[in-house]
C-alpha cells in the first residue's frame, strides 16, 4: 500500500483509509492479485487465455484441449508449453486422473468451471503461507448469510469443495470448511478484470478488495493485464489525511432500489450512505416518478432503504405503493429492453428516443431509466446507418451534445472527478461541439473568435478526458481511446493555433 492504512469500521469491518492527505489521481494502493481465474457461472472457456471455446455435445473441443489433463486449452496456449495460468491445476487434474466432462447447462454455463479460481486461491495459499494468512484469511465471506441461499451455497459444496476433495483428491490439503470459505471470499470481495483480448476474468485482492462501499465513491480502480492484472486504486478527488477510501461495488447509475437489492443479494449488506438515505438521491431525483395527481410534483420512496416502503408526492401528498412504483418500473424497463434488444441500427435509435419522449409524462426528466436511454443514444449517435457523424444535421449534432451534457450532469454527482465513465462521455462530446464551430464559422454564423473560443472548449474536454484514460492499461478499450484523444488533442491543437496566428 502507498497511501492507505487499515482500519475497522463498525459497519463495514476492516477497510482502509489514507495515511495522509493525498491529490485527486494520486495512486493510494497498488497490489497483484492474489489469484486469478475465470468467473464463475462461465461458459467453456480456455484456462490459460479466456477465450471462449465451442465444445460439442459429447465434450469434444475439436482439439482445444490439454495434452497433459484433458482440460479446456486452445491451441495457441497449448503450444506454449504449459507456461501460463494453468499449470497449477493441471498437475492436480492430470494427477488424480479427472477429465473435463464438457456439459453445459441450458444458459450456457459450465459448472465443472467453477472450481478453478477458488482452486487457484487455494494453491497460492500453498505457496504464499504469510500472505494468505495477513491479507486474505481475515477477509469477510459472509457464510452465515451465504447458507441462507440455500441452493446456491448447495451447489457450491456440491460443484466445488466436495468435487476438489472427492474426484480431484484434495481432501487431505483442504478442508470444506476451508474451500467455502475461499468460495465466500471470491464471491464477496473478487473484481471482474479483462484481458488483452477483452475476455473477462475474476481477480482477488485482498487490500483492495476490503474497501468500504459508498454509492459516490472518492476511488476509481484500474486494472492492468499487460502487467500481471497489477491494481491501481486511485483518488478520484482530493481526500483528507485519515479519509475512509470507498469504492462503489454496484453500478451508480442504477437507481437506490437496484443497488440496494445489488449489495443485499451479492455483497450481503444494506448500504445507508447519504445517497441511499436521500429519497431525492442527493437531489438529481434519479428514481422520482411524475405524480399523477397534480402537475408539479415528483413521488419518492418515504424510506428509500425499506424494501416496502409507500412513496409519496413531494408537493400533493399523493401516495402509491411500492407494489405499484415496482408494477410501473418493470413495464418501462422491459421497454427499454425490448429496445436494447433490437439490433443495432436506425431503428433502435429512433426507438430510444421515441420512448424517452414518452416517460416525459411518468418519470422525473433525470430517472435512471431516462439517463440509460440517453447513454444509449449517445453511442448510436454518429454511429448507426442513417446516423453517422458525417450525416448528422446540426440539430442532431445539438441533440448529441444536449445528451452529453444531460448525462455528465448526473456523473458531476455520482461519479465525480476522475470517472472512466465521465471521460468516455467527455470524449463524446467534443465531437459535435467541433463539428458545430466549424459549420457555423462556414456559415458566417461564427467569426474567427467565436471559432477559437469553440475549440478551446473542446480541447478542455479532451484535456480532461486523457488525464482520467491516461491511468487506463493501453490495451483495453479505455486506454485505446486515450490514445484516439491525445491525437484528436493535438490536431485541434494545432489548429487553434494556426486560428491564432491569423486573427493575430
Amino acid at each position: 500500500m502507498l497511501k492507505a492504512r487499515l482500519e475497522h469500521d463498525a459497519v463495514y469491518g476492516r477497510c482502509l483509509a489514507t495515511s495522509e492527505a493525498v491529490q485527486r489521481g494520486d495512486i493510494v494502493v497498488e497490489e497483484f492479485p492474489f489469484a486469478y481465474g475465470p468467473k464463475r457461472d462461465s461458459g467453456i472457456v480456455c484456462l490459460d487465455c479466456y477465450r471462449y471455446l465451442q465444445f460439442g455435445e459429447d465434450g469434444d473441443g475439436d482439439g482445444d484441449r490439454c495434452e497433459i489433463c484433458d482440460w479446456p486449452l486452445c491451441g495457441n496456449c497449448a503450444d506454449d508449453g504449459h507456461q501460463g495460468d494453468h499449470r497449477g491445476e493441471c498437475e492436480v487434474f492430470a494427477t488424480a486422473r479427472v477429465t473435463f466432462a464438457g456439459n453445459v447447462s441450458e444458459d450456457g454455463v459450465c459448472p465443472q468451471l467453477d472450481c478453478i479460481t477458488p482452486l487457484r486461491v487455494l494453491l497460492a495459499k500453498e505457496s504464499q503461507p504469510e500472505r494468505w494468512l495477513n491479507e486474505v484469511a481475515p477477509m469477510e465471506h459472509h457464510e452465515q448469510a451465504r447458507r441462507e441461499n440455500a441452493d446456491v451455497w448447495h451447489a457450491d459444496r456440491v460443484n466445488i469443495a466436495q468435487y476438489l476433495r472427492g474426484p480431484c483428491k484434495l481432501g487431505d490439503r483442504f478442508s470444506e470448511e476451508l474451500i467455502m470459505q475461499v468460495v465466500g471470499v471470491l464471491e464477496v470481495n473478487a473484481f471482474e478484470a479483462r484481458t488483452r483480448q477483452g475476455y473477462p476474468i475474476r481477480c482477488l485482492y485482498p487490500y483492495t478488495g476490503i474497501l468500504a462501499h459508498n454509492c459516490v465513491p472518492n476511488t476509481a480502480r484500474s486494472i492492468h493485464p499487460s502487467e500481471g492484472y497489477k491494481i491501481r486504486l486511485r483518488a478520484m478527488v482530493d481526500l483528507e489525511a485519515d479519509q475512509q477510501l470507498q469504492h462503489s461495488y454496484t453500478y451508480t447509475l442504477d437507481g437506490t432500489t437496484q443497488r440496494q437489492t445489488h449489495l443485499r443479494e451479492g455483497k450481503y449488506f444494506d448500504c445507508s450512505c447519504e445517497r441511499c438515505l436521500d429519497a431525492s438521491e442527493l437531489e438529481t431525483h434519479f428514481s422520482s416518478l411524475k405524480c399523477g395527481q397534480c402537475t408539479e410534483g415528483w413521488l419518492m420512496a418515504k424510506q428509500p432503504t425499506v424494501v416496502d416502503s409507500s412513496w409519496n408526492c413531494c408537493s400533493c401528498g399523493n401516495s402509491m405503493s411500492s407494489g405499484e412504483v415496482r408494477q410501473i418500473v418493470s413495464a418501462l424497463q422491459a421497454e427499454v429492453n425490448a429496445a436494447q434488444s433490437l439490433e443495432m441500427g436506425s431503428k433502435r435509435l429512433e426507438e430510444a428516443e421515441r420512448l424517452l419522449r414518452k416517460y416525459k409524462s411518468l418519470l422525473h426528466p433525470s430517472h435512471y431509466i431516462c439517463t440509460g436511454l440517453r447513454q444509449l443514444l449517445i453511442e448510436m449517435y454518429g454511429r448507426v446507418k442513417g446516423y453517422e457523424m458525417v450525416q448528422l444535421t446540426d440539430h442532431l449534432l445539438e441533440r448529441k451534445a444536449e445528451l452529453c451534457r444531460e448525462v455528465l450532469r448526473i456523473l458531476n454527482v455520482f461519479e465525480p472527478g476522475l470517472s472512466r465513465t465521465r471521460a468516455m462521455n467527455l470524449y463524446e462530446l467534443h465531437v459535435p461541439l467541433v463539428l458545430l464551430a466549424k459549420s457555423g464559422f462556414i456559415a458566417s454564423r461564427l467569426n474567427g473568435g467565436e471559432l477559437r473560443g469553440r475549440l478551446v472548449e473542446a480541447i478542455d474536454l479532451l484535456k480532461e478526458c486523457v488525464e482520467i484514460l491516461q491511468n487506463e492499461d493501453h490495451s483495453s478499450q479505455e486506454g485505446i481511446l486515450c490514445g484516439v484523444a491525445k491525437q484528436a488533442l493535438q490536431q485541434l491543437t494545432v489548429s487553434v493555433e494556426g486560428l491564432g496566428n491569423d486573427l493575430d
